[in-house]
Order: C-alpha cells, then structure tokens, then sequence
C-alpha cells in the first residue's frame, strides 16, 4: 500500500488491519465524525462483511469498530479533535 503524505495538514493515512479479519487498509481520521479508508485488492478479498455485498457495500462495521478503538487509544491520530470525543 502507498502511504499518502501530500496531505496539506501532514497527517498521512496510515494502516490499520481489521480486528475482525485482519484485512489491512490505510485511514485517517479527519475528525471524530469523519473517517476516510483506502481499500486495495486485497483487503477487499479478505473483509468478511464485503464478500457478496457487490455495489451495495455501504462500510464493514467490524473495521469501523477497530477504528474507533485505534483512535480511541491515540494509535491513529485525529487531524481535528475539536474536543467533542466519539460519537456512537
């Protein structure tokens, strides 16, 4: 996976496997409201919620948990914190 550093405010995406199938993809936390993921092929392959979902894939909710607890725990940073913490 490249790595994306041209990001104006200098926080890269960074990877992050999944706690669920360990499918790796890179993220970056915008805000507590904002996340935004990069799939390749292959964590598209291993994400267990994606398999057959086609065109209807709206998110894996596994991913989306081990996220929040990565950021929760400071392991992905949080480009605008704002102070208003997770929202469930």
């Amino acid at each position: 996976m490249r790595i994306d550093n041209r990001l104006s405010d200098g926080l890269p995406m960074r990877p992050l496997a999944c706690g669920r199938c360990a499918a790796q993809v890179l993220v970056r936390k915008s805000s507590w409201q904002q996340t935004s993921v990069q799939w390749d092929g292959r964590s598209t392959a291993l994400c267990a919620e994606r398999d057959g979902a086609g065109d209807a894939f709206a998110g894996c909710g596994a991913l989306r948990d081990t996220i929040r607890e990565a950021a929760l725990r400071g392991a992905i940073e949080i480009v605008d914190d704002g102070g208003g913490g997770p929202v469930s």
